[in-house]
C-alpha cells in the first residue's frame, strides 16, 4: 500500500515539474528559448532538451527498456544534450520530451518500486539500484533544473510561478521596491559585518 502511495506521489510531482518546464518556453522567441543565459550556456529550450534525455536514459537503459528515441551512448556524451542546434526545432525538442514522457511512464507504472536497475555511469557500489531510488533521483534533476527555468525566465521578462493559471500580473513597482529593501538591507549587514575573504 505505502509502495503505491509512494509511487503515485512522486510520479505526480514529476509530470507536475515536466509541465512546469515546458510552461517555461511558452511565449518566448526562438532566439530567448535558445540563446545563452548564463556564463556557462544554460538556456531554456537546452533544458527541456536535457530533462528529456535524463528521463530517456534513466527510465530506459537503467532497466533494460531502451528508449524508443536514438540517442547517443552515454559514453560518448559531449554536451550536446544541453542546447538546441540551429537545425533543431522547438516542436521537435518538445515532441522528444513529450514522447520521452510516455516511455518513463510506462516504466513507472509497470515496475515495482523495487525493481532492479542498474545505471553504468554511476560508481560502484552505486549502480545497482531500483526504481524508486531512480525515481527520486530524476524527480531531483527535474525540479533542479525547472527551478533554473523559472530564474532564467524571470530574467527574461519578469515572468515567474509553476503554472499558468496561478501567475500573476507583473507589479513593476511592488516588484522595485521589494527588491530595493532587499538590497538596503544587504547592503546594511556588509557594512555592519566583518567582510570574509
Amino acid at each position: 500500500m505505502i509502495d503505491e502511495f509512494a509511487k503515485d506521489t512522486l510520479h505526480g510531482r514529476l509530470r507536475r515539474d515536466r509541465e512546469a518546464l515546458l510552461w517555461k518556453l511558452d511565449g518566448l522567441s526562438e532566439y530567448d528559448a535558445r540563446r545563452p543565459l548564463t556564463a556557462t550556456g544554460t538556456n531554456l529550450l537546452g533544458l527541456v532538451k536535457h530533462v528529456a534525455t535524463v528521463e530517456a536514459r534513466y527510465f530506459g537503459e537503467v532497466f533494460g527498456r531502451p528508449s524508443p528515441e536514438l540517442l547517443p551512448r552515454w559514453q560518448d556524451s559531449d554536451g550536446s544534450d544541453q542546447w538546441a542546434a540551429e537545425d533543431e526545432t522547438r516542436d521537435q525538442i518538445i515532441g522528444f520530451y513529450r514522447r520521452t514522457w510516455e516511455h518513463a511512464d510506462a516504466t513507472i507504472e509497470e515496475l515495482p518500486l523495487d525493481a532492479p536497475g542498474h545505471v553504468p555511469w554511476w560508481p560502484e557500489p552505486f549502480s545497482r539500484t531500483n526504481l524508486f531510488a531512480v525515481l527520486v533521483h530524476v524527480l531531483g534533476e527535474s525540479i533542479r533544473h525547472t527551478g533554473h527555468a523559472d530564474i532564467l525566465r524571470e530574467g527574461l521578462d519578469g515572468r515567474t510561478g509553476l503554472r499558468a493559471e496561478h501567475e500573476k500580473r507583473i507589479d513593476e513597482e511592488a516588484r522595485a521596491a521589494h527588491r530595493a529593501k532587499i538590497e538596503q538591507a544587504a547592503r546594511a549587514a556588509a557594512r555592519a559585518m566583518p567582510q570574509r575573504s
